[in-house]
């Protein structure tokens, strides 16, 4: 059996995910993080995007926003603003949120928040991912 770790992902509402991995890959602040059983104590802010998590020999993605992460070697809690599991993402809602993300940007005016509209998009892409269903 495989080394695991302990791993929580916590958002505001609920927690959306807590179970032993054996890894995972995080879109930290400063480039990807990869996390394994025994990994130095650190904590580290999170981006908008896709964690890849390695449990029981498999692999899966979570979309999530920004947040914190705080590593022990035996333990990983993620606390972000939002976390969705792939079965849970609403595949429609997230393309249409891309289309009018991508919309705004391209029909910029002056009334747009362009953070905002790209916060929006790189969110809808990390849910698309996150349910492989990017590309479709």
């Amino acid at each position: 059996m495989a080394r695991t770790i302990a791993m929580d992902i916590i958002t505001p509402e609920r927690v959306v995910f807590s179970d032993e991995v054996e890894m995972v890959i995080v879109p930290a602040l400063d480039g990807l993080l990869g996390v394994l059983p025994g990994h130095a104590p650190l904590i580290t802010g999170i981006k908008i995007g896709v964690v890849k998590v390695k449990k029981d020999g498999e692999e899966f993605l979570v979309s999530t926003s920004g947040g914190i992460m705080e590593v022990h070697p035996d333990q990983i809690k993620m606390v972000v603003e939002t976390a969705e599991l792939p079965h849970e993402i609403d595949v429609e809602r997230a393309r249409r949120a891309k289309q009018r993300a991508e919309e705004r940007l391209r029909n910029k005016t002056a009334k747009i928040d362009e953070a905002r509209a790209r916060a929006a998009l790189e969110r809808a892409i990390a849910r698309l991912k996150a349910a492989g269903k990017l590309g479709e």
